[in-house]
């Protein structure tokens, strides 16, 4: 079995979702789960329309309701232009958009959000555009099934940001997959949507999708997951900002994540631990490019040591923490980080001294309740306006050189804070902000022209 994951871009239009819907064509032997994130910037608007209603104000909801009706009942009729399935589709289309202004209205009505229906609301992007994929399937004449994800994705009660109860996925989404298949040629369902044991919806959180996928690819004991995204897989470093990055041809899950985690954009960071508990390869394709080799993510055996990938997260916080009292003090480190763990704080970097903590956090953490524990017992300072480097790459502690060709360019520029992962798979510091762009290419470049210069030792 198959678990195919097309994005936003993919499944933006009549071009892109005709094309997705050939690739998908040519893989019916696998028998493919085919997962979809909703149309491209439906969930910004979807996240538009929910702050309208919240905020009461019924002409901006109604408007945005508007648009985001015409544009999925205009795209349904376009690709169902000379199909009997055409009028069917797009009443099924307007009867999700009628419970979508109902449910928005009510919000508008009371001024008053609850994240259970601020989840309703947001999940409809995907219950969209898998409905219009789906009926476009089927007239391509690939016996479809539509299957709704919160039959088989349960969650814990986090409604905006839910957690995956392992358990129950691997037990419900084999039978509901199997039965779903029973007579057709593919299946369909949303990414970014569960639901908890009590029936009450959630989703996964930005970027949900792709977690989705291998979620569902590790209860089924897929053969492969794809990742179908606008790109033609991963590269060395994100193009948007570093110029001359080359395609990886394959990475290991360790790279994957760390790359994912420290500020790659291409999966999402929570992607790779269902896969690596099967031992499923996971393969980053580009839909625009169906021919094209793309990334594949294999287990750390199959991959060669070396720097595969400078990555950054552009806007973060260095909070230092400094009191004489962690010396020879048990029990210290713990406090800290169960401060941290209460606040539900996500901490990045550590780097420690003897009477020194410094943790990065990312600048949309809410840290003032974090900040006034700690200085009930420490002194703290909050440095505001930095980036986190990182080289990411299999064994790289362990290359001749490796330390000296990171930090030769950054001779001009201030480092604040340098982390050596245990696994040996990054190096990560922390520069001002308004240096982040010159650093990352030039580290790009030194690394990247000269790395066949290293050698493992």
């Amino acid at each position: 079995m198959l678990v195919m994951k097309f994005g936003g871009t993919s499944v933006a239009n009549f071009e892109a979702i005709t094309r997705t819907i050939f690739i998908i064509g040519g893989k019916l032997d696998k028998k493919p789960v085919v997962v979809v994130s909703a149309l491209s910037k439906v969930t910004d608007l979807l996240y538009r329309i929910s702050d309208a209603a919240a905020s009461r104000n019924e002409a901006e909801t109604r408007e945005l309701l508007a648009q985001l009706r015409k544009r999925h009942t205009d795209l349904a009729g376009e690709l169902l232009a000379q199909s009997v399935l055409k009028d069917e589709a797009v009443a099924k289309v307007n009867e999700i958009c009628d419970n979508l202004d109902s449910i928005a209205m009510a919000v508008c009505s009371l001024g008053e959000l609850s994240d259970r229906n601020k989840a309703i609301i947001i999940s409809n992007g995907e219950y969209l555009s898998s409905t219009i994929i789906a009926y476009a399937m089927n007239s391509k004449g690939i016996r479809t099934k539509w299957v709704d994800a919160r039959s088989m994705m349960v969650t814990n009660n986090s409604y905006m940001k839910a957690e995956p109860d392992m358990t129950a996925i691997m037990e419900r989404v084999p039978g509901v997959i199997a039965d779903a298949y029973d007579g057709m040629d593919a299946v369909i369902t949303q990414g970014f949507i569960g639901v908890t044991k009590d029936g009450e919806p959630t989703v996964l959180g930005r970027g949900g999708s792709d977690y989705s996928a291998s979620l569902i690819g590790m209860a089924v004991d897929a053969e492969r997951i794809e990742i179908w995204t606008d790109v033609d897989g991963v590269r060395t470093a994100d193009p948007r900002k570093v110029q001359n990055t080359r395609y990886l041809e394959k990475i290991s899950f360790e790279e994957a994540a760390e790359m994912a985690h420290f500020g790659a954009k291409v999966l999402h960071p929570l992607t790779i631990e269902p896969a690596v508990r099967k031992s499923i390869p996971i393969y980053v394709l580009n839909s625009m490019n169906p021919s094209g080799k793309g990334t594949a993510i294999l287990r750390n055996e199959f991959i060669e040591d070396g720097v595969k990938s400078v990555s950054f997260k552009e806007n973060i916080r260095v909070i230092n923490i400094f009191s004489t009292r962690m010396i020879n003090t048990s029990g210290f480190l713990r406090r800290v980080f169960e401060i941290f763990s209460e606040s539900k704080v996500s901490v990045d970097l550590i780097s420690t001294s003897e009477a020194n903590i410094s943790v990065t956090v990312d600048a949309a953490e809410r840290i003032e309740p974090v900040v006034e524990q700690l200085s009930e017992f420490a002194d703290v300072i909050v440095d505001d306006d930095k980036s986190q480097v990182s080289v990411i790459g299999k064994n790289i502690v362990r290359l001749n050189g490796m330390l000296k060709k990171t930090f030769t360019p950054l001779k001009k520029c201030n480092v604040y804070m340098i982390s050596q992962g245990a696994s040996f798979v990054n190096i990560s510091f922390v520069v001002d902000r308004e240096e982040l762009s010159e650093v990352v290419q030039d580290l790009h470049d030194h690394l990247f022209d000269q790395v066949e210069e290293l050698e493992t030792f």
